[in-house]
Formats: C-alpha cells, sequence, structure tokens
C-alpha cells in the first residue's frame, strides 16, 4: 500500500520547499514499452508496442566532443536554461545503438537546449554524427518541419511570377535519407527518439509578469519572439523524451520508400500533436467563435425555433435569448490569466497549507495523450477546483474546463474564474428546453475539441464528509456529446481531495445544526480573505484514482452499439443504464483512492466514546489498531496513509488545536469538546468505507459474547448490498466475505477474538467484561452502529404502519423525524444520522431488491421476507435500543370510525 512521504508536521520554509511535494516516484519503468510505428498506420489508432530486450548501457558517444561553435552558444544559453526532463532517467530507453532524436520544429535554439538536456540527462549528443553520418549533417537529429518555412515566401514567390504556389514538403527530408540508409545498410539500427521542447511551463518559479506573454502556445513565432520567450522563461522548460521508434521494424515491412516516410512522419505528427495537447491544452477558439458554433447546431436551431413558438415571439428575439444563455454559460480561456494567477496561488498555498502530496499523477499522464480526460473529483471545499487545476498546470497538464454553478459568477470573481477555464450552469434547468439544448451542445463541443473537462457528479459540497450518491446530468451530456462525434475517446480520471482541516468548517457546522445556507458574496469572499491567510489548515492530499475508460463501459452496458454516431434526437435504452454506471464507479473509484491522515484516525478513535475522549494509552492503541488493519487487509493499491506513529499523530492533533489534553496523576485525558466532535465526524466519514469489514464483525460481537463465522458471514452477505450502495464500496458479495473472513483471522491475531470451537465453520468469541480488547472491538463497531440503527428505524417504520400505508417520500419523511427524537432521547449522534439523503437511499434499495414495492396507489408493500430481515437486525441492536425505536416510530393518523 502506498503511503505518505514522512513529513515533519511543522510549516517548512516556502523558500526551501515547494508547496507541491510529490509523493510517487516519477522515474520510468525499465521495462517501460518502445514506440512500433510500423503498427501506427492510422494516425489514430493505438501504438503497439515491444518491450526492449536489455537494460541500458551508456553509449559510446557520450565521450565524443560537440563542435567548438556550440559548445560557445551553450555557454551563452546556459544562464538563461534551467531544464526539467521528463521522465526523470531518459536514459533508460536506449541502449548500445546509435541514437538519433526527432523534434517538432527546427532551430537553433531547440537544438542547444535538446543538447543541454541529452547532458543532463545522460544521453548521446544531438550535435555530433550518427556513424556513418547518414544524414549528411553532422548531427544526430532531425526535425519535421521548419515553422516558417513554405509558406510566406512561398505565398510571394507566388504573387510574383502568377504562378500556383509550389507544394510544400509534408514530410522531412532528412528522415527520408535516414530511412533511406537503413535500406541501404541492413546492419544500420538507430534508435529514434521523439522529444517535445516547451518553454514557460513552470510558473511557481517566475517572477515576471511580462513573462506570460512569451509563454508556449501554439503561435508560429519568428525567432526574435523565440529570443524573447527564452530570455523571459527559459528558467521554465521542459523537455519530454518520449520512447525510441524502431526504424529497423519499419523498414523491414517492406513499404515503398515514400509511403514509409509519409507514414512514420504521420505517427510523429500525431504524437508531437498530443503530447502538445496534453501540456498546454486544444489551439483554443475564442469564446465567440465557440458559441457562434454552438447557436449554429441544429439542436440549438430547432430549440430557438420552439422558443419563439411557446413565447409567441420572433425568431430573432429567441434567437437573442439563446445567445444571452451561451454567453452566461461559456468560459473565456486565457492563458496569461491562468500563469498569472499561478503566480498569486503559489504564496497562498505556501502560507495556509503545510504541503500538498500528490499520488498517482504519472499514471495519469501515461493515459492522458489523445484521450478526453473528464476529472470528477470529490467536493469537500471551494479550494477543490482552484487546488486541481493549479496541481495540474505546475505539473505539465493543460487545466480542465471546470462546471461551475451559477451561484459563484460574482464580480471580478466569477470574471477571473471564467478566465481560469470555468463555465456557469444554473442549479437547475428543468423547464427551460432552450437552456437544456444550449448547454449540452455547449459540453458537446467541447467533447469534440479536445478539451479537458471538470466536474463534481455530487452536485454540490458534502456537508457530512460522505461521498454523495451522484447525479448524472453532466455525465449524460458527455457521453451523449461523444456519441454525437465519436472521434476522441473518453477517459473518466476520479480525484480524491483530502484535507485535514476545511476553510467551511464552521459554515458546515452550522449547516449541520440546522441554520440555512450562507447565500455567497462578493462582501463575504473579501472580508474572509485575512481571515483564511493567518490560518495553517495543515496538509492536503490529491490522490488520482483509477481511470475509467468510457470505451470499455459502452462495450459492457451496449454491446450493440457500433461506433457510428449517434444523433442527438435518438436516446438508446442503454443510456441511462451507461450512466448510472459510470456515475457509480467513479465514486467507487474516488473512495478507492482515499487518503488517510491523522485527523482521520484521531476521529475514528475518539467519536466511538460517549464523552469523546480517551486515556493516552488507550487512544496510542486505538490508532495502532486502525493503522493495522489499513497495512495488512488493503482497501486498494491507491490508498494512502499517514506514515506517522500514534505518538506523532497525537502530537499532531494537539498542535492544531485538535485535541484537548487534561492532566490527571492516573494518566493524561485527551478529548475534544461537542462541537469539535461534530466537526471531526466529517473526517471520519472521509474514510468509513475503509473499515467496513472491521466495523461490520465488530457489530456483530456488541451484544453477542458468542457467534459462529457462518453467521457472521450470512448476515455480512444479507446486509452488504446496504452498505455497498451507501458507502460505495468495490466487492461483490462473495468478495465481502473473503473480505470479512480475512478479517476475522486478524482479529484472532490481535486478540480480539477467539476461537473456541471449530463447528459450524469455526465459533468465535470476544472476552468477558470491560476488557482492553473489549473496548477496541467496540471503538472499531461504533463508525458502522449508526448505519444498522438507521436501517432498523426504516423497518420499524414501516412494520408498524402496515403494508399498503406509506409512500416512500411518507416513509423518508416519518424516519427522518424518529431519527432526530432518537438522537434527542437515546444518545447525541452524527448529524448524519437523521439526513433524510441516507433514508431515501436505503429505502431505494429496498426498492431495488423487491423487499418492498409500490402497488396501484404508489403505497409500499412488502411480505414476511422484510420481517425476517428485521429479525436478523436484533442480533447487531441491543435490546434497550431496539424498544426505544420501536416506541417512538411514528404511526399515520387512523381514519375515524
Amino acid at each position: 500500500m502506498p503511503t505518505q512521504p514522512s513529513l515533519p508536521f511543522h510549516e517548512p520554509d516556502a523558500a526551501q520547499s515547494p508547496v507541491v511535494q510529490p509523493a510517487d516516484a516519477t522515474t520510468p519503468d525499465p521495462d517501460a514499452p518502445v514506440i512500433d510505428a510500423s503498427a501506427a498506420i492510422d494516425p489514430d489508432a493505438p501504438v503497439q508496442v515491444e518491450l526492449p530486450v536489455e537494460p541500458p548501457r551508456p553509449h559510446p558517444s557520450l565521450r565524443a566532443r560537440r563542435p567548438w561553435w556550440t559548445r560557445l552558444l551553450g555557454r551563452l544559453l546556459a544562464p538563461w536554461i534551467v531544464l526539467k526532463i521528463e521522465p526523470q532517467a531518459p536514459a533508460q530507453f536506449v541502449d548500445g545503438r546509435p541514437v538519433c532524436y526527432v523534434l517538432e520544429d527546427y532551430g537553433l535554439s531547440n537544438a542547444l537546449i535538446l543538447d543541454r538536456a541529452c547532458t543532463e540527462a545522460g544521453l548521446p549528443s544531438p550535435l555530433r554524427p550518427l556513424p556513418g553520418d547518414p544524414l549528411g549533417r553532422k548531427r544526430a537529429y532531425v526535425a519535421l518541419s521548419r515553422r516558417n518555412a513554405g509558406s510566406a515566401l512561398n505565398l510571394a514567390t507566388s504573387l510574383a511570377t502568377n504562378k500556383p504556389p509550389a507544394p510544400v514538403t509534408t514530410h522531412s527530408g532528412s528522415l527520408a535519407r535516414l530511412l533511406e540508409a537503413h535500406r541501404a545498410d541492413p546492419a544500420l539500427d538507430v534508435q529514434l527518439v521523439p522529444v517535445s521542447i516547451f518553454v514557460g511551463r513552470a510558473p511557481d518559479k517566475n517572477t515576471g509578469w511580462f513573462a506570460v506573454l512569451f509563454s508556449e502556445n501554439w503561435t508560429i513565432v519568428g525567432r526574435f519572439r523565440r529570443l524573447l520567450a527564452i530570455l523571459l522563461n527559459g528558467r521554465d522548460t521542459l523537455v519530454r523524451f518520449a520512447a525510441p521508434v524502431n526504424l529497423r521494424t519499419i523498414i523491414d515491412e517492406g513499404l515503398p520508400p515514400e509511403r514509409t516516410v509519409r507514414k512514420l512522419s504521420r505517427v510523429l505528427r500525431t504524437h508531437f500533436h498530443r503530447i502538445r495537447e496534453a501540456i498546454i491544452g486544444p489551439d483554443l477558439s475564442t469564446r465567440r467563435l465557440l458559441i457562434d458554433k454552438v447557436l449554429a447546431a441544429e439542436p440549438v436551431k430547432e430549440a430557438i425555433v420552439d422558443q419563439a413558438r411557446r413565447d409567441k415571439s420572433s425568431a430573432a428575439a429567441a434567437w437573442k435569448k439563446a445567445h444571452a444563455i451561451a454567453y452566461e454559460i461559456a468560459a473565456d480561456y486565457s492563458h496569461p490569466v491562468v500563469r498569472s494567477v499561478s503566480f498569486l496561488l503559489t504564496p497562498v498555498w505556501n502560507r495556509i497549507y503545510r504541503g500538498v502530496l500528490v499520488h498517482h499523477l504519472d499514471t495519469l499522464k501515461q493515459a492522458a495523450p489523445g484521450h478526453e480526460v473528464v476529472y470528477v473529483p470529490s467536493h469537500r471545499s471551494h479550494m477543490d477546483y482552484l487546488l486541481l487545476s493549479y496541481l495540474l498546470y505546475t505539473r505539465g497538464i493543460v487545466p480542465p474546463h471546470i462546471v461551475a454553478g451559477i451561484n459563484l459568477n460574482l464580480p471580478v470573481v466569477g470574471t477571473l474564474l471564467r478566465k481560469g477555464g470555468a463555465f456557469f450552469i444554473r442549479r437547475s434547468i428543468r423547464g427551460s428546453a432552450l437552456y437544456s439544448a444550449v448547454l449540452s451542445e455547449y459540453v458537446a463541443q467541447l467533447v469534440a475539441g479536445g478539451y479537458s473537462i471538470e466536474y463534481f457528479t455530487e452536485g454540490g459540497r458534502s456537508r457530512t464528509g460522505r461521498l454523495l450518491q451522484p447525479k448524472g446530468g453532466m455525465i449524460s451530456m458527455t457521453v451523449r456529446g461523444f456519441l454525437r462525434q465519436p472521434t476522441r475517446p473518453v477517459l473518466f480520471q476520479p480525484v480524491y481531495i483530502g484535507y485535514e482541516k476545511l476553510m467551511e468548517g464552521n459554515s458546515y457546522l452550522d449547516e449541520l445544526t440546522g441554520k440555512a445556507k450562507a447565500k455567497e458574496s462578493i462582501w463575504q469572499l473579501l472580508l474572509g480573505i485575512p481571515k483564511v491567510l493567518r490560518s495553517n489548515y495543515g496538509q492536503v492530499v490529491v490522490n488520482f484514482g483509477e481511470p475509467i475508460r468510457l470505451g470499455e463501459v459502452l462495450a459492457q452496458h451496449a454491446p450493440e452499439w457500433d461506433g457510428k454516431p449517434v444523433p442527438e434526437d435518438q436516446k438508446p435504452k442503454w443510456l441511462a443504464e451507461t450512466v448510472d454506471t459510470l456515475a457509480q464507479r467513479i465514486n467507487i473509484n474516488i473512495n478507492r483512492a482515499a487518503d488517510v491522515n491523522p485527523i482521520n484516525l484521531l476521529a475514528l478513535a475518539l467519536l466511538s466514546t460517549p464523552k469523546h475522549a480517551m486515556g493516552e494509552g488507550d487512544l496510542r492503541a486505538q490508532i495502532a489498531l486502525s493503522q493495522t488493519l489499513l497495512a495488512d487487509l488493503p482497501y486498494s493499491d491507491r490508498v494512502t496513509v499517514t506514515p506517522h506513529t500514534p505518538e506523532q499523530i497525537i502530537a499532531h492533533g494537539e498542535e492544531i488545536n485538535v485535541l484537548e489534553r487534561t492532566r490527571h496523576p492516573l494518566g493524561d485525558v485527551l478529548g475534544v469538546d461537542d462541537e469539535k466532535a461534530i466537526l471531526l465526524s466529517y473526517f471520519r466519514n472521509n474514510v468509513l468505507h475503509l473499515y467496513t469489514a472491521a466495523a461490520w464483525i465488530a457489530c456483530c460481537f456488541q451484544h453477542n459474547r458468542r457467534m459462529s463465522l457462518a453467521r457472521v458471514l450470512e448476515l455480512g452477505r444479507s446486509v452488504y448490498p446496504f452498505l455497498q450502495s451507501e458507502l460505495f464500496l468495490p466487492w461483490s458479495e462473495d468478495e465481502f466475505g473473503e473480505r470479512l473472513t480475512r478479517t476475522v483471522d486478524l482479529f484472532v491475531r490481535e486478540g480480539l477474538l477467539e476461537r473456541v470451537s471449530e463447528d459450524d465453520g469455526g465459533i468465535l468469541s470476544r472476552n468477558a467484561g470491560q476488557s482492553d480488547e473489549v473496548f477496541r472491538l467496540r471503538a472499531i463497531g461504533h463508525s458502522l452502529q449508526q448505519a444498522f440503527e438507521r436501517y432498523y428505524i426504516a423497518i420499524s417504520v414501516l412494520v408498524k404502519n402496515g403494508a399498503g400505508t406509506l409512500s416512500s417520500g411518507e416513509l423518508e419523511s416519518m424516519c427522518h423525524l424518529a431519527a432526530q427524537r432518537l438522537s434527542l432521547l437515546y444518545a447525541p449522534a452524527a448529524p448524519e444520522f437523521f439526513d433524510k439523503t441516507l433514508f431515501r437511499g436505503f429505502i431505494q434499495k429496498l426498492r431495488e431488491l423487491r423487499l418492498v414495492w409500490p402497488d396501484e396507489n404508489g403505497k409500499l408493500t412488502f411480505d414476511q421476507r422484510l420481517a425476517t430481515w428485521a429479525k436478523d437486525a436484533k442480533v447487531i441492536l441491543g435490546r434497550e435500543l431496539r424498544h426505544t425505536i420501536e416506541k417512538i416510530s411514528p404511526e399515520t393518523a387512523k381514519p375515524s370510525a
């Protein structure tokens, strides 16, 4: 299981340590594939690979000297250039064979930067000729094109001579000579290494505002502008090496020479285009041009006609309304603004956070080129989209276009967000066919144009720390946009963002205790900035989960789709199922990339006690048990866990004012007050799903001293569908049963349970009385206990009122009231205990399993199976609690006789 690197809990020096601290190694795999261009006739077809036969060895040409003039120019350029080389060890890709580099464009600066990068990476120099000099130019690099060649000069010559323009060469002559040399000499076997160079890609190191005007983009620039770009941004130069192309394999295909060079040029051009698009984003059209495309689309034109008919107005008036909607929605991405804002954010992150750890980003970098990437992060704070965009940008990935609520379109702030790629949508679009058509078309244009997108499938920020049930609106628009123009594969990238402290913590506390949500305003934002800058919000972790390929989901749920475009007016039967599957898988993969920080572990332990307090020794033991469960029974290979010891975690909790220590002669007591306990429930809920199996077993032994393993597994399987739906768990029922068995083994090893008999699959027993083992077992089970209490409330209300009496909505409201009353009478509960959405999800799962179903009047009816399920629940809940639930369960008013 990956763990966070061990970092001290003190504030890092911003001058010494960058705010973004990578956690996973970026060194490429020694078995990284070699591009086989011979298999990629279609530029959009997947590139086949072959593995290198042996580990890399230093190349003898490293000892060769370069021409004196290149060494002189290199020294002149050196003070202005600082390189970031990706991957960190590109030399492992090459072996003893000669190496020739291929660039996207010619240029003296590119050659010198490439030579400098090769020297730093331990690669052969590109400024020395290949053996036998097959290029005939005393160098070991080629380029696909000259940026200015064949354009202005060709056109001027044509106008002067009154002749048609000469055909522009579409491939490199040097590349053709290199391929011809391979045909002439069967012993020649050169490795062709593609190299991309970007000047101006690390804004966190830039100090000048004027430099943003000369950053890397899609514009063709001349020598003078390139010189200015190097002078201003040369210290932020990115050089990305790719795996070598196997030229000998291409030659062995036996294609005609002209076709071979065209094919190789096409493959390389596609590669460079995809890398450039991944680094600086697609060649952005202006906001006006994109809006024109939206309004010119057939679905929007039809919606305009319908709107005019409904309003009994002219088509021009309806068009103006559509135009206003499009301008309200559309982003206005500005590269200079993005770079400028990144300058401002760097000191902010360093001031308010103790570091931002990033995990598994390299896997995204490998998968993203050639894909339409849709980022789908968890949503817990307004910092989420700023933080994710900043991280992507500083790591060489273009920031996405972000779906934002219209409530954030505030003066000044809204403009900055729009310039940063945000596009604004209304909270509800029901009843507005024109708005829906414009929004759908805008999203479709983004998908077709290769713009990466970001949205929160939960719809809004979670106030409880749990993932909210996903909403499928934006997912549906994305899928339909792809189906209309299935030219670029779509990749959904789940992202888990974990905090130690939330900026919105106090407002969440107010909302959880019943206050209405405060409306955002520019004054509220401005007045809150000084307080934010004076605060310390601990460490943030951003984990990239396992990506989800839309093509694979469609192959599974829409096997009849033939890959051809699906018109907008067609709604295939499989579309709804595909969207629902994607929504659930996104939340599952977010949870599978969770991070467990010190505050999560403190919350799990302290909230399990009535007074939210523990002796210091008990707290250390409980934290150690939680860490052992995660280490020995890993939830996923993408889950990360703090590496700190229980002692360090307790010290950190005191340092950031989460824990309060009460001195006592018999041993110090550590705890939190009621207000902090409510906030801590948020952080416990972040990681609740990671302990589901352990908590279930612990719950079985809360009110039972002995139970057979078979009974534990049987009850676990029956309750698992409800837990899976609520916590977005990744296992099947059989896999959950296997995990329960492994968890029992761990509990036996830790002394929490013991096997007293081998009958019935083994009889398990816990200790009697109030031993330390019983205390720890009860603490593990507490986090899940309230879920079973909610389930029993719903069952009790149903049974008490009888079949055919309550609708789903009525049952939900009654459960909400009963849970509130139980919390007042029995014991304080976490705020989400009486959350209507959790009852709604449970009722929906009852309907899916056909334990209840609506009659012809929409009232829920059930049979004996529900009573059996309720009987099983009695095994988990104590008699006193069951009696209280049954007593307070409300009844509908009986009609008078």
